[in-house]
């Protein structure tokens, strides 16, 4: 068989093409996902027009016929029927309100300072590339909630709440038993070495909280507004993610008690309405307890929203688990990394990475059942936007339009930054598993 070597040279100039269609700009973009066939294009026709109604109907009223600034209700009300537009002047007035609910005027510098901390604290962050990250984190968690409480509580706890000195005497008790436990067999168990550092953190937090530093105490029934939202909020989706890996982890194990309690445990919570878990925790929770002895509603509104979101996290997260290759685990075993090793290491981070939507759309609904606690006489935002429409001086056919679209872009703006920021980053931290 020969061997022929072929070549080909060009005697004539090859005509002109048109220029390639460009794969990027808003032209592409449009042409892509808007008017990509004659059935999208009807689709987004539709949706221009549904769009042009909406903002018809909204501009006119919160811009164009609104009313900034006014004393009272004679500012906002209007003859015509036409003309009719958002009384904003009645969300000035009330704003503090909306904001502090009713915590005394002469210590609202102290929930100013919380709020400010904390942006400084969580903007940072969640910033990929600011310095000091482990310290910044680290102040969050430990600092952070410790001040936070301090600040808007007044701090100066007593032992007069049989519950809190329960848990401070199994902190001492379990911090004992790991001291002994080492200075006896020179080493620690890694579970009793946890929770002995955990009840020793639980005992100098209680301790450092006890002190009195001569700041007005504030009852949590008198909090409200915007800070209910967010101290809700913030405690329950802090609470409620390392609760859903333990009860994730927990119902994968092949330990039988343990799965079976974990499940047990995901499957209550997940088949209760969260109204009847506020109920139960305001209600029915304190006939169970010795005479005496009561929580903070609050502090049971918190318990309840954490418990109840830990479940659907830890359904989330057990769905990043299922998606790892078996490959990985085999690997991490290969390595010689023990199961707590690997888990941390290996397993986690990757099972975190593939659910991050899931993780936060339970944070955005989370967010939005604060709202809830108004059914126990908690009164978050919301709830304060509603009680403002008892007020004659502000009474107008418009003042409750103008109220719960106020509360609605409050949420809306809070919702919709979770959104964006955990679709950044998930576009950050994915190798390879979209197309």
């Amino acid at each position: 068989m020969s061997e022929h070597s072929l070549s080909f040279v060009r005697k004539e100039m090859v005509d002109q093409r048109p220029a390639p269609v460009s794969s990027q700009g808003p032209l592409y973009w449009m042409h892509h996902n808007l008017l990509s066939s004659v059935p999208n294009a009807m689709l987004t026709l539709l949706g221009i027009y549904i769009i042009y109604l909406i903002l018809n109907a909204v501009i006119p009223f919160a811009f164009i016929h609104a009313v900034w600034e006014g004393k009272d209700r004679e500012a906002c009300v209007v003859t015509d029927a036409a003309a009719h537009g958002a009384c904003w002047a009645y969300v000035k007035a009330y704003f503090p309100q909306f904001v502090y609910g009713r915590y005394p005027v002469d210590e609202i510098w102290r929930v100013n300072i919380v709020f400010i901390v904390g942006a400084l604290g969580l903007i940072p962050a969640l910033i990929p590339k600011v310095p000091f990250k482990r310290e910044n984190v680290l102040f969050m968690l430990l600092v952070f909630p410790v001040m936070t409480f301090i600040l808007l509580t007044g701090g100066n706890l007593a032992f007069e709440d049989h519950i809190i000195a329960f848990v401070v005497i199994f902190a001492v008790v379990m911090g004992l038993a790991a001291l002994i436990t080492y200075a006896t067999q020179g080493k620690m168990k890694p579970v009793l070495t946890t929770v002995g550092a955990i009840g020793i953190g639980i005992a100098i937090i209680y301790a450092i909280m006890s002190i009195d530093f001569g700041l007005q105490p504030v009852e949590t029934a008198n909090w409200g507004g915007f800070l209910v939202t967010l101290v809700i909020a913030i405690t329950g989706i802090v609470a409620s993610l390392p609760l859903g890996i333990i009860l994730a982890l927990g119902r994968r194990s092949k330990m039988p008690v343990v799965r079976l309690v974990s499940i047990i445990f995901i499957e209550f919570w997940r088949g209760v309405p969260l109204i009847t878990v506020l109920f139960m925790s305001s209600v029915v929770l304190p006939l169970f307890l010795p005479e005496g002895v009561n929580f903070d509603k609050l502090l049971r509104a918190l318990i309840g929203v954490a418990l109840f979101s830990a479940a659907y996290m830890a359904e989330v997260v057990r769905g990043g688990l299922q998606a790892i290759p078996k490959g990985q685990y085999e690997g991490a075993d290969a390595l010689g990394l023990t199961f707590w090793q690997s888990t941390a290491l290996i397993i986690m981070p990757q099972a975190l990475k593939l659910v991050i939507p899931g993780i936060v759309n339970t944070f955005i609904g989370l967010f939005k059942d604060t709202t809830l606690v108004l059914i126990i006489g908690l009164f978050d935002l919301l709830g304060q936007v509603q009680s403002s429409f008892t007020d004659p001086t502000w009474s107008t056919p418009v003042t409750s339009h103008t109220g719960y679209l106020f509360a609605a872009m409050v949420f809306w703006i809070f919702c919709f930054g979770m959104s964006r920021y955990s679709i950044f980053m998930e576009n950050r931290l994915h190798t390879g598993h979209k197309r």
